[in-house]
């Protein structure tokens, strides 16, 4: 799976926030949810607009974008 296929920006939505697959629901709000102890499972139950995927997705976007910065530090 390539996170580039379901993480989208737009600049009018979310002010331009990744999100996920042109949702309103963003990156950040995924990660938030699952830092503040959500489960994978809880998250789908509240959200069951989402997938397994999209928080798969989510946390890829967020390592490679460590890891950019690491790089850009460095």
């Amino acid at each position: 799976m390539d996170y580039r296929d379901i993480i989208t920006i737009e600049p009018g939505k979310r002010g331009g926030k990744p999100c996920i697959r042109h949702m309103r629901i963003s990156v950040y709000d995924v990660l938030g949810w699952l830092a503040s102890g959500m489960t994978q499972e809880q998250i789908l139950r509240d959200y069951p607009e989402l997938t397994s995927e999209d928080i798969q997705a989510c946390l890829m976007f967020a390592a490679d974008r460590e890891h950019q910065l690491t790089y850009k530090q460095a």
